[in-house]
């Protein structure tokens, strides 16, 4: 979908540089960049996800700068597909926006973001490289996540909780049907598991070379092992249930749901020692922004170490400012230690669409 949406922008436009006056912005003392954020008065964030919360949230930056944020409803694609196409106009309607980590490789930062963004306050604590995308300066991580594993510790003891990869195998051995993962087609947590069995049973050499056939061998062998559900809220809905007692899952996924009373508050998150990928979403301010001083005050109240915390606190998004006190967090710090980064994006794509060929779940994929 993001490799049509691009060809389609990319064919009506000539990918330039922003303007000179959206340059000469980033080069502007920041109490002067406050100043006149306060006369634009607005900042329009385009966020696919978390839509209600976030409005709630922000009102503390509306307090603060006297700023309104608008957080317009929409999807993933929908919003990707209206940032791409207004690439054109001197003009767009987007001031801020919000995209996977992983996307950034796939367009150029420079000619659709204003930045570089070093004139932010924090900027040395912020994160420009995440997902295995690098938004060489021009955009700052504002949301961390992990993949993991959830569980029922009423069903489980934790002492002896899969560690390594060959514990894992052997546990789903021993309790068929009680592990799942989620569709790769959709959510991360099931990209995730599949990254971490490429890692645990391919050569490194053979990875680099496209060659995942011990992969596909070992969900082959396991088929009849491990369940698969249709998302990654089924995952959990599903744990919740009682039909799974380990399921491949998000942490802020997880601690979002608890928190809305969906999944019940028992229900635990850990990251194994083999390690499952970390990741996360960053922000930018538009070239052709109507707003690119509210953008960059609104970026900066968003990335600071205050805001991340109460992401934390009230949303379960890992802090991606360094000198973030963490205000949630569950997980002993030594499990921190095991997050890997997701595998780079030419990697990761080929892999996913190759498994449902190649690992006898395509008859369940069709199914779902």
């Amino acid at each position: 979908m993001f490799k049509i949406l691009l060809s389609i922008a990319i064919a009506g436009l000539t990918l330039t540089r922003p303007t000179l006056a959206a340059e000469d912005i980033v080069k502007k003392p920041w109490t002067e960049i406050i100043e006149q954020a306060k006369q634009e008065g607005e900042v329009v964030w385009f966020n696919w996800y978390l839509q209600p919360r976030f409005r709630e949230l922000t009102k503390s930056f509306e307090q603060k700068y006297g700023i309104k944020v608008t957080i317009p409803d929409g999807t993933s694609d929908g919003n990707l597909s209206k940032f791409l196409a207004e690439h054109g106009r001197s003009v767009g309607d987007i001031d801020v926006m919000s995209i996977g980590g992983d996307q950034l490789p796939k367009f150029d930062v420079a000619s659709y973001f204003l930045g570089p963004l070093n004139i932010l306050p924090e900027y040395s604590k912020l994160r420009t490289q995440i997902n295995g995308g690098d938004s060489k300066g021009y955009a700052v991580a504002f949301w961390g996540n992990q993949t993991g594993f959830a569980y029922d510790p009423t069903r489980l003891d934790e002492a002896k909780l899969p560690q390594s990869f060959d514990e894992l195998t052997a546990w789903i051995k021993q309790y068929p049907q009680a592990f799942a993962f989620n569709d790769t087609r959709g959510g991360g947590a099931g990209n995730a598991f599949l990254q971490a069995v490429v890692r645990a049973k391919v050569k490194q050499t053979d990875i680099l070379s496209g060659n995942y056939q011990p992969a596909w061998d070992w969900f082959s062998i396991n088929r009849a092992n491990y369940g698969f559900t249709a998302s990654n809220a089924d995952s959990l809905s599903r744990l919740n249930g009682g039909e799974f007692q380990i399921v491949a899952a998000w942490e802020d996924n997880l601690a979002g749901l608890q928190q809305k009373g969906e999944i019940d508050r028992r229900m635990k998150f850990y990251i194994p020692k083999f390690g499952l990928p970390g990741g996360g979403n960053v922000v930018g301010i538009v070239s052709n922004a109507r707003h690119k001083a509210a953008g960059l005050v609104f970026v900066d109240w968003l990335t600071s170490a205050a805001t991340q915390a109460l992401l934390n606190k009230e949303l379960g998004s890992a802090p991606v400012n360094s000198s973030t006190l963490m205000a949630l967090d569950a997980l002993p710090t030594e499990q921190r230690s095991y997050s890997v980064e997701w595998l780079p994006v030419n990697q990761a794509d080929a892999i996913k669409s190759q498994f449902p060929r190649k690992s006898c779940t395509w008859s369940i994929i069709l199914r779902i």
